[in-house]
Order: structure tokens, then sequence, then C-alpha cells
């Protein structure tokens, strides 16, 4: 009788500058939704654990925020968090989009990798957008030389070209261990948070040239019903109140399209009935506010 293999379980910290393709990488191999995706930058706050079976290993992968050159608060906070899922995690893998290229912010990320001694694996992401080959192999070569990098993969998030064998390479690294997550368990974030990242997300998708990066959303109240669907009430923090009106829009519009919108994929997602209402407050200080980073699962002192 052959013997089973030995079950292998680890986290891997997924880097990259943002929009990379992090967001949508992890969804990929999850095969579900657990992070929000969106063509705005720096969507992902805080860190989000996606959880693949792919026996006999179980992969945990920490979808970061996008690492970027802090300004604000909020963003010296999603930084933050992010380099901690890399300190904490079994093997990082850096995202590099093929198409933008070795850019600066991407250069930061690598010079704080060698700073730190830190082996990671590279991923070459969008290679669907790239048609001239050999400027993808250039770029290979260019980032295998910086010495940093155990395996360099060419993939595609968006059509899954090269994500089986990425996945099966990283199972293959991460160390023998008992599984970490029961096996039918695909993410960390509680349904309430991930709730508001789904309307967050409807935020970025219907209003991304009129609203900016500056607004969040919080799940105030989850009521199950007795028919088995559920009532949620959350609040759009935004910090003007012109930035009310654009998310309302004229008469209501905008706000209950939004809704119907997050609504449909949130009843996808919890496999019921979703009664969703949407409430606007105007907080003008809800970056510098101690319970919102909390809410929104960053640490407010990590952004000081």
């Amino acid at each position: 009788m052959t013997e089973a293999a030995p079950t292998r379980a680890g986290f891997i910290a997924v880097l990259g500058a943002p929009n990379a393709g992090k967001s949508t990488l992890v969804n990929h191999l999850v095969g579900a939704k657990v992070t929000i995706v969106s063509a705005k930058v720096q969507t992902t706050r805080s860190r989000v654990l996606g959880i693949v079976q792919h026996p006999p290993a179980q992969l945990i992968f920490v979808d970061t925020p996008g690492l970027f050159q802090p300004r604000r608060r909020l963003d010296r906070a999603m930084v933050a968090a992010a380099w901690s899922g890399a300190a904490d995690a079994d093997l990082v893998l850096l995202l590099i989009d093929a198409k933008r290229g070795y850019d600066e912010d991407s250069r930061a990320i690598v010079a704080r990798l060698k700073d730190s001694g830190r082996r990671a694996l590279l991923a070459l992401n969008k290679i669907d957008k790239v048609a001239d080959k050999k400027r993808l192999l250039d770029l290979a070569a260019l980032l295998d030389g910086e010495g940093v990098f155990d395996a360099i993969y060419m993939i595609s998030a968006e059509t899954g070209d090269g994500c089986p064998q990425l996945l099966d390479d990283l199972a293959q690294r991460l160390p023998a261990g008992p599984f970490l997550f029961p096996e039918d368990q695909i993410s960390d974030l509680p349904e309430r948070l991930l709730a508001s990242e789904i309307t967050r997300e409807q935020l970025y998708h219907q209003l991304h040239q009129e609203l900016p990066y500056t607004a969040t959303v919080e799940t105030e109240a989850w009521t199950e019903q007795k028919d088995g669907s559920v009532r949620i009430e959350q609040i759009i923090y935004v910090e003007r109140d012109s930035q009310k009106s654009i998310v309302l829009g004229a008469k209501g519009a905008r706000i209950k399209a939004l809704g119907q919108a997050a609504r449909a994929e949130l009843e996808t997602l919890l496999e019921r009935r979703v009664h969703l209402f949407l409430f606007v407050k105007v907080r003008a200080d809800w970056q510098d506010d101690r319970e919102r980073y909390r809410a929104i699962g960053l640490d407010f002192d990590q952004g000081s």
C-alpha cells in the first residue's frame, strides 16, 4: 500500500506595486472572490487571507495592500500591513506587471527585500498584454540579475495562463505540516467585513472618476431573518458634502444602483437573499479616527 504524501501548509505573502494584479491572482487561485478588485489603485487596504486546497498542500495566500510611497496616515498603515504580512509568511511572491515593467515602485520593493535579506519568488503578471515575447525575456533576465529571486514565473492572473504551474511549485515549497484551516474555508475575512468590501468595490467601479480614494464602508448591522435571509445595514463614509452628493446621485439614483449591484454579488457569495440598506455620512477626519482603522482591519498606530 502506497503511503500518502505528507501534508504541507504555509503562508504566502503576495507583494507588488498597486495594480500589479495581486487580488485578481488570489481570487483566481482560490476560485472565489475573497478580496476586491478595481482599476483604482490601492483598493486592498488590509491583509486578506485566501485559502487554497491543493492536496496534499494547503496554501494560505496573504493578499496585501499595494506597496507605494506613503503620504498619509492611511497610506502608511496600509504599507505597514503589507510588510508585516511578508515578515510573517513562509514564502514571498512578488508580482510585477509585465506590461508596466520594472518601475520605481517595484524597484523600491526589491531594494527593501535586499536590505532585509529576504528571498522571494517572482511572477511576471499580465503576460497576455505583452505582444513582444523578447521583452518578457529581457525583463525576466533583468530581474533575475537582482539576486533576490529563487524562481521566476510568467503568468496571467486574468486568463489563468501559467497559474496551475505556479500553484504546483508553491505547494512543493511549503513546509511539511498539518493544515492550518478547515478544508472548506476559503478566507479568514469575517462576513461583515467582506460585505463592506463588496460595497466598497462597487463604489470604485461606478464612481471611479468622481469619487476619490478616501471613502470607506462599514457594516453597522447584520440581522439574521427568520426566512434565512439577512438584513445588512452599511454606512459609506466620505470626507465632504460634495462627495456625499456624488454617492447619492440625482434623486438617489446612484446609491440605488450601488446597492443593487452590491446586493446581487453578496447574494451570490452568501448563497441566500440579502436585504441591503446603504447610508452615507460625512466624516471629514475619518482617516484620523482610530475606530475607523479597527473596522477595516488596520493598525492605527502603524500609520503614525
